[in-house]
């Protein structure tokens, strides 16, 4: 099986718990997408990406100290998937 590559962008981060210092923090993402229409000529990297995986969503919370807080809403990255055995 080939690898596969997603882009997905942060739409929202739930802190836990919700009063005090959060301990974890979980962080929604989907799908790279666009409010109204790519350019033709295709040169917009989402575009490529929206073609091919136009749907998508994950949820990941994050528990590790030196992670939290370090996401933002709105960061977008790249997720490989890639068979372990």
């Amino acid at each position: 099986m080939p690898p596969m590559r997603a882009k997905m962008r942060i739409t929202s981060i739930e802190y836990y718990p919700t009063a005090g210092t959060p301990t974890q923090e979980t962080l929604q993402f989907h799908a790279v997408s666009k409010d109204g229409p790519y350019q033709s000529d295709g040169s917009d990297e989402d575009n490529t990406f929206a073609k091919f995986s136009p749907i998508g969503s994950l949820s990941l919370t994050v528990a590790n100290p030196e992670l939290l807080g370090k996401y933002k809403t709105g960061d977008t990255f790249y997720l490989d998937f890639t068979p372990t055995g």
